[in-house]
């Protein structure tokens, strides 16, 4: 027995019991084979301080005549070319709410955005990251209509519950019943819906679920992906009884895809989506070599938003001086922003209750919305901000100075982009938008304030023109993408050591790997100029007396003190 054979039987026991995982094996390893003729020859997965990715929908920016994939292909290649080298096009499958994450048919590319050839000529210039929304399908997908007709391929496929029982240690990321009832030949059935009504949790105790599933994630490898999120993966077991969330299986099936997708497609990054506490968010690296191979960084947004906030780095430099990887295998998917809100659970533990409190507060005053989870005990709690980045860092009725307003928005993703691991950039951060109220009175949803799509027209007049918003945030931006792209010392794996000083100045040494070169990052977090000490940061520099800052090309002394204007980025060569 092979040890990949080995490490798949014994999985599969642990899922599904001995003799039935026995079988499962076989199948796996049969379709092993028949993707391994199919997919190209094995390299390992590779990244480096060149990666970055937009985040983006498939249609986010409109005209053109043209098919919406095809015109994300040519705006970006006009200009993202050289700024970043991947883009996650957001749930590009046909769907039927959740603006894509309600998905109807996986292997299929929506109607009206293109096709496969569409995604293939994008995957030429960029790297392409896909999602694997597999906890959940769409009640209009054939595979619940199947089982809404008593198909007998599809009964199993999601979990039914049958009588009443005790649900309340159930952790849900929404404000909503955990069943929904739906009716069959045989009567109501009661169905394990996490997210909303329309969208039916996938039943993984049986394993035809976790086969199909598995055939899935090869199907996107074949078809371009070198990224895959697993969007809500946390979720996937459900075992009536427990918190549903997190559960040992769980793990077992992410380790599953990985030692599959390991033999077959090493080059492929595993990158979970687990919108949670972050010691749980750590846990999907499993030991550093048999789970995900990113983790979204799930903490950062919130704690930069409250750091630019307050003023004050001290929590962010006191969080950011424990994060650690369980090895050089993996790193973080870190970002600000995305199509989704400002995440809440990934700051307790870290930040107390009454500054969650605050941070909601001003972003409300901002004219951000929250949404609420259900706790076991019965309350509810705030779970996410759904504001734009750049609304929630400034507040659109205050009198300030737009330059400044600016310059923050820019503090915070100099931040992002000095931190180790691969920067996500969302399409509204990188070209400056701002929210959009209109949407969420239009669909009735928060989220909608910050997925707004754009007439491509409006959008490249604007970044024609110096002066305007978008201007200024995206040159900016995709300067300091460019000097992140050749600095080896932004390598990914690279080191990374927190600097402690003044909490109005954020600070990061990083290193290439190898002991190579080194960047030294600070950030000032505050409107006002702020001084630091070079002497005392134990930098070990005797051979040095200036340094070269890569975001303005300016030199710099290594010695004594340095002034960094109100939001000043410095990225000092060493």
């Amino acid at each position: 027995m092979s040890e990949l054979t080995g490490k798949i039987c014994a999985l599969l026991s642990f899922l599904y019991g001995k003799q039935v995982g026995k079988t499962v094996c076989k199948q796996v390893l049969e379709l092993v084979n028949s993707y391994r003729v199919r997919l190209p020859s094995p390299n390992q997965a590779s990244l480096d301080q060149r990666d970055a990715i937009l985040i983006t929908y498939a249609d986010q920016v409109r005209g053109g005549g043209r098919a919406p994939l095809e015109n994300l292909a040519s705006f970006c290649a006009r200009y993202l070319t050289g700024v970043v080298n991947g883009i996650h096009v957001l749930p590009f499958y046909p769907w039927s709410s959740d603006d894509g994450f309600s998905v109807v048919d996986y292997r299929a590319v929506k109607a009206g955005y293109g096709s496969w050839d569409d995604l293939l000529a994008l995957g030429v210039e960029f790297r392409l990251m896909f999602d694997a929304v597999i906890n959940h399908i769409s009640v209009e997908s054939e595979w619940f209509q199947g089982f809404l007709r008593g198909d007998p391929a599809y009964q199993d496929y999601f979990v039914e519950v049958e009588g009443d029982p005790d649900l309340s240690q159930v952790v849900r990321p929404r404000a909503l019943p955990v069943l929904t009832r739906f009716a069959t030949p045989e009567g109501q059935k009661a169905v394990w819906t996490t997210f909303s009504t329309d969208q039916a949790d996938l039943n993984y105790q049986n394993p035809d679920v976790f086969l199909e599933v598995l055939d899935l994630l090869l199907f996107y490898v074949w078809r371009g992906a070198e990224f895959i999120r697993l969007d809500a993966v946390a979720y996937l077991w459900k075992e009536i009884g427990t918190s549903c969330i997190h559960r040992p299986q769980t793990h077992a099936i992410i380790q599953l895809f990985r030692a599959v997708l390991d033999e077959v497609a090493p080059h492929v990054n595993l990158i979970t989506e687990t919108n949670v506490p972050h010691e749980d968010n750590l846990s999907y690296f499993g030991d550093g070599t048999n789970e995900a191979r990113m983790v979204y960084n799930f903490s950062l947004p919130p704690l930069v938003l409250h750091a630019l906030q307050t003023g004050s780095a001290q929590t962010l430099t006191e969080w950011a001086s424990g994060l650690e990887l369980p090895s050089n295998q993996v790193t973080f998917f870190n970002f600000l922003a995305s199509h989704d809100g400002i995440g809440l659970n990934p700051l307790r533990g870290i930040l107390p209750e009454g500054e969650i409190s605050g941070l909601v507060d001003r972003v409300q005053a901002h004219g951000g919305l929250v949404s609420y989870k259900s706790n076991p005990d019965g309350t509810q709690s705030p779970y996410e901000l759904n504001a734009n980045y750049f609304d929630a860092l400034n507040d659109p009725g205050f009198a300030e100075p737009s330059q400044l307003q600016v310059d923050r928005f820019l503090a915070a993703h100099a931040i992002l982009l000095a931190f180790r691991g691969v920067p996500g950039i969302y399409f509204h951060s990188l070209f400056g938008s701002r929210g959009w109220p209109a949407g969420v009175q239009e669909t009735g949803r928060s989220r909608s304030i910050n997925r707004q799509k754009l007439e491509q027209a409006e959008v490249e007049s604007e970044l024609a023109d110096p002066a305007s918003r978008r201007a200024r945030v995206f040159q900016p931006l995709a300067h300091l993408l460019r000097q992140r792209a050749m600095q080896p010392a932004f390598h990914p794996r690279g080191g990374q050591r927190v600097l402690q000083g003044s909490p109005a100045i954020f600070g990061l040494l990083r290193a290439a790997p190898g002991n190579g070169g080194r960047v030294l990052c600070l950030q000032n977090m505050t409107a006002k100029t702020q001084r630091i000490n070079i002497d005392q940061m134990d930098l070990d520099l005797p051979a040095f007396q200036a340094a070269t800052d890569l975001v303005s090309g300016q030199l710099y002394p290594l010695s004594g003190q340095l002034s960094l204007r109100s939001y000043q980025t410095l990225w000092l060569e060493l």
